[in-house]
């Protein structure tokens, strides 16, 4: 009897042990949850002037005309998809879910796909997959190094053999919903062509006051498009940040129940091992005082 309550003493204490680690895990999510959503939402205004300013550009320079750095749409020589994933555990089926989004999607299009993977899970679950993968990189653990990350994947697609071909470039990543789950989004950002530049044309400048394009050469939209993909990059990792974090919440919030009905059954088993116990003794007592009581 006294093995058996000190195993479950034993059990218990372990018990303890990993729910603190739970609610801690579950404090960080929480917390990196705010600063991901903070910094989707502190850029939604500046991609809305970058995207007015587009819009002003081609205007001024005519739609149907080619801007520079816009090219006309052909049919892709290579697909350059870039999957955010995560590098840790414990998030569910985030990393699953945008691989196979990713596949079903690309399986559609013409072209080469070749692979970027942002964390260590979703490389491991592309490579499972058997698709080409041509880059990795480790998902940024702040928001201060997001940047970083994307000059990277900006200048590994410059440097690309065929950036000056026909290339597409797709983003694939998990975004927080409404409910307080996720799903999964795809975006494409190459190439730019004139149906792209029509999407900004439709929104009109907010004021009375219009804007005059200054730049030489087309200098200015160059550097409006070099922001548009920034942004699009920058706030695709956020989201998919913000995702991962949600995801690995939600998993630490049912593990925490699950410790929490874990432990309510072993104190209950416990503490009926221990009043035995007792019972057991008092039922010595009592018969030795019994046995030895004079008839």
């Amino acid at each position: 009897m006294g093995d058996s309550t000190a195993s479950l003493r034993r059990k218990i204490a372990s018990a303890r042990d990993l729910q603190s680690v739970v609610r801690t895990m579950k404090a960080l999510a929480a917390s990196s949850i705010g600063q991901y959503e903070k910094s989707v939402a502190g850029l939604g205004d500046y991609a809305r002037t970058v995207e007015l300013g587009l819009g002003e550009c081609f205007r001024q320079g005519g739609v149907t005309a080619k801007p520079s750095g816009v090219s006309r749409r052909s049919p892709p020589e290579e697909i350059r998809a870039v999957v955010f994933g995560s590098d840790q555990g414990l998030v569910g089926r985030f990393n699953e879910i945008v691989v196979e989004h990713a596949i079903t999607a690309l399986a559609a299009l013409p072209g080469r796909p070749r692979f970027c993977a942002i964390g260590e899970r979703v490389q491991a679950r592309l490579a499972d997959a058997g698709v080409r993968l041509s880059e990795f990189y480790a998902v940024p653990s702040s928001v201060q190094a997001i940047t970083p990350l994307v000059g990277k994947i900006l200048v590994a697609q410059e440097a690309s053999p065929s950036h000056e071909q026909s290339t597409e470039l797709h983003l694939f990543y998990n975004r927080p919903s409404a409910t307080g789950a996720y799903a999964p989004v795809s975006q494409r950002l190459l190439p730019l062509d004139e149906s792209w530049s029509r999407e900004f044309t439709r929104s009109r400048w907010p004021t009375s006051l219009l804007p005059e394009v200054m730049g030489i050469g087309g200098a200015t939209l160059r550097a409006l498009i070099r922001e548009h993909l920034f942004i699009s990059l920058f706030r695709a990792c956020a989201e998919s940040l913000a995702s991962e974090n949600a995801s690995r919440l939600a998993a630490m919030e049912r593990a925490d129940r699950n410790i929490d009905e874990l432990l309510q059954s072993m104190q209950g088993t416990f503490h009926r091992l221990r009043q035995s116990g007792i019972d057991e003794e008092l039922f010595d007592v009592v018969s030795g005082f019994e046995a030895l009581a004079p008839r």
